[in-house]
């Protein structure tokens, strides 16, 4: 169904303006279309969304900033995917649900929340009843993120950066921190914290990834925190970032951005480090991650199981449709 907010498209802080209602794409290289990559039950997420049996997670074809160092650009910038309708995608939530996930959790879907809003009632209205996760890049709009108040119960977004000169760099988005504070700061103050059985119902988890020979960066990620959603939500400290081994084509294209931080594993000495940061800030509730130095975690989409099988069960993939 097209939406008013595609034409032109304004859904997120990028309003490039494309009209998308008439198959133009926008910034995030998606038309009206809502095209999705992978669903299955993963089992990498914080403990408090994988709980038990999994989070029901959907993969969102396209997105709205475009990181140089993307672990999943197969998706997010070379469109990998297919379209599917609301009753396929109603079909697809059942199904995890079926399977015993914990949570919808539906990835870098910021550019498409219009659709994946009726998508999510849809689902709803036909005996959804797991809770609705929103897991992105918080590149979003209030205005946006209140189209989904309604409908997600988790919020999982990343806050990437508060340094704008990376942002600019490595994003082409140098509003980034601004927009990303402002983001999360909406999704703080319109959620209640609810935890059962050590699995969250409601709430936020904000998650930031430690970039190699920038922990200054995490310090002001951490700074900010503290003082203004500790307490009021969970944090989760990445250390897997991961080089990708692009292509020679890709890599050129990509050389620029990379060159603004360190392009390798977290090391030692700074993992150190980031424990001693988060002695000293006192975070309240959050996770750290123990540090991993290799490709485990690259997935690759063109698989039916993108993943380490221990990492995830398929349920569905672009090319095939349901597994079993």
């Amino acid at each position: 169904m097209p939406s008013s907010l595609y034409s032109p498209c304004n859904t997120c802080p990028r309003k490039c303006n494309s009209n998308r209602n008439e198959g133009q794409k926008g910034f995030c290289l998606e038309t009206l279309d809502l095209r999705i990559a992978w669903a299955g039950l993963h089992f990498g997420e914080e403990p408090l969304i994988t709980a038990k049996g999994g989070s029901g997670t959907i993969f969102i074809t396209g997105c709205n900033l475009h990181c140089a160092f993307c672990q999943n650009y197969q998706i997010s910038q070379r469109g990998m995917g297919s379209t599917v309708t609301a009753a396929e995608f109603s079909d697809i939530c059942l199904k995890l649900q079926d399977k015993g996930a914990e949570n919808i959790n539906i990835v870098t879907g910021s550019h498409a929340i219009p659709v994946l809003r009726d998508y999510l009632i849809e689902a709803k209205n036909k005996g959804l009843a797991i809770p609705i996760c929103w897991n992105s890049s918080a590149y979003e709009t209030p205005e946006s993120l209140e189209l989904l108040k309604d409908v997600v119960s988790i919020w999982l977004p990343d806050l990437k950066t508060l340094n704008p000169i990376i942002s600019q760099s490595v994003f082409d988005a140098p509003d980034y921190p601004k927009v990303a504070k402002t983001a999360i700061r909406y999704m703080v103050s319109n959620t209640q914290t609810i935890i059962k059985n050590n699995k969250m119902l409601s709430g936020v988890i904000i998650r930031h990834l430690i970039l190699p020979g920038r922990l200054d960066d995490t310090k002001l990620v951490l700074e900010w925190f503290k003082a203004h959603a500790d307490g009021k939500s969970y944090l989760s400290l990445m250390s897997q970032y991961t080089p990708v081994p692009f292509d020679e084509t890709e890599m050129k294209k990509r050389e620029k951005a990379l060159s603004s931080f360190q392009n390798r594993y977290v090391d030692e000495q700074e993992f150190g480090e980031l424990q001693n940061l988060i002695d000293e800030y006192n975070i309240q509730n959050g996770f750290y991650q123990e540090l991993v130095q290799d490709t485990e975690w690259l997935p690759d989409f063109s698989r039916t199981q993108p993943f380490q099988s221990s990492l995830a069960k398929p349920i569905w993939h672009w090319k095939s449709g349901f597994i079993e």
